[in-house]
């Protein structure tokens, strides 16, 4: 594998770095690397392996740009909003460097087709937003034997590692190796994100990507970087594999791979899903809210921030982390509808209420979300 004059010049300051020099960024140019997810931590990875000389980038994708992408999500634009994500980070990857070959896979990974997915990468890295598929991943990786650059973020707070079993690591079953319950962790989209730190755990992990593209330096294995951005800290944990861990163990009973979606405690969904009983449609809050004559009261239960940026006129916020010591003020006889902004949280108040003895309460079946889409276009969607 050689180099052309235009690469020379364009990895000129990698090629005087000894550590990496000639040979060094032909290793890069012979590596190839599976981006899952091409978001917040997909995005600056993505860009910076590009621009490195990663011979081959997959993108494995299946979503959509929506504009609150945009405040994190740099391989996007504004002009991309509704394209694929795939398509446009091939897109952008081609403006930034033309010599690597990118391929896309507009596709949910899955485990029907994770390992055909993997198989023909050298180095596979995490950009993923949810447990069932960090756990796809993890198990996949394992079994192909392919290191796993992991990384993830909420909030203010980011964490990476690699996971690599066969280089001497653990995996990431040894350090989390039961999901939480279904709906403890908030997503992005629920607690929100600071957009700038998944540019900085992305740079960890493209880091770490190149490291062992070189096979310099000592990598994340075995270790596990912590990153708070309010403080601006970053702490480190020592790792190690879980002789009993059922895929990486002394004796694995984990050979294949399995639904995770069971796996995580998420009930699969059908194409024409069951009403839940407990729920009340959008339009059977406008309803009570229109016709004092139900005696129906809504109340929001999102956090005062969100209750700032959009607010159903005449609707009482009580938020659901202080439910547990204000329910006191509600009505147990009185009938209520609760709405949040998608139908998570408002159904965790739901079974709040009904603990303490409250028998007609209805949760909003799409919230605040809905809302916006299907009665009132004026109120906005965040």
């Amino acid at each position: 594998m050689q180099l052309s004059n235009e690469e020379i010049r364009r990895y000129s300051r990698h090629l005087i770095l000894p550590e990496v020099g000639m040979a060094g960024q032909k290793k890069i140019k012979g590596t190839s690397v599976l981006c899952i997810g091409a978001g917040g931590l997909g995005s600056p990875i993505a860009m910076y392996l590009a621009a490195a000389g990663i011979g081959k980038i997959g993108i494995v994708d299946f979503d959509t740009v929506d504009y609150s992408n945009l405040q994190r999500q740099i391989l996007h634009t504004d002009a991309d909003v509704g394209r694929s994500k795939a398509e446009s980070a091939k897109e952008t990857l081609a403006g930034i460097n033309p010599n690597t070959e990118v391929v896309i896979h507009n596709t949910r990974i899955s485990a029907e087709n994770a390992l055909d997915l993997i198989r023909p990468y050298d180095i596979v890295v995490d950009g993923t937003d949810n447990f069932p598929t960090r756990y796809l991943t993890n198990d996949a990786c394992v079994l192909l034997k392919k290191p796993n650059v992991y990384g993830s973020i909420f909030r203010f707070e980011g964490q990476a590692s690699v996971f690599a079993p066969h280089l001497g690591g653990p995996c990431y079953r040894c350090l989390y190796p039961e999901p939480p319950p279904p709906g403890m962790v908030p997503s992005c989209a629920e607690g929100g994100v600071l957009g700038v730190l998944p540019g900085i755990i992305g740079c960890i992990q493209a880091t770490e990507i190149l490291k062992l593209a070189l096979g310099k330096g000592t990598t994340l294995v075995n270790r596990l970087v912590l990153f708070n951005a309010l403080d601006l800290k970053f702490r480190e944990l020592k790792l190690r594999r879980d002789p009993k861990c059922p895929l990486c163990g002394d004796a694995p009973t984990i050979k294949e791979l399995i639904d995770y979606e069971v796996f995580c405690g998420i009930q699969p969904t059908s194409a024409e899903p069951a009403s839940n009983p407990d729920e009340v449609t959008v339009q059977d809050m406008k309803r009570a809210l229109d016709d004092p004559s139900l005696h129906i009261k809504v109340v929001d239960v999102r956090e005062p921030d969100e209750y700032e940026i959009a607010m159903v006129k005449g609707v009482p916020l009580l938020p659901l982390s202080e439910l547990n010591q204000r329910f006191t003020e509600l009505d147990p006889n009185q009938q209520y509808y609760l709405h949040c902004k998608g139908g998570v949280r408002s159904l965790k108040a739901l079974n709040f209420l009904r603990e303490q003895g409250f028998k007609y309460v209805k949760s909003v079946k799409g919230g605040i979300a809905a809302w916006s889409d299907e009665v009132d276009h004026s109120v906005p969607k965040y």
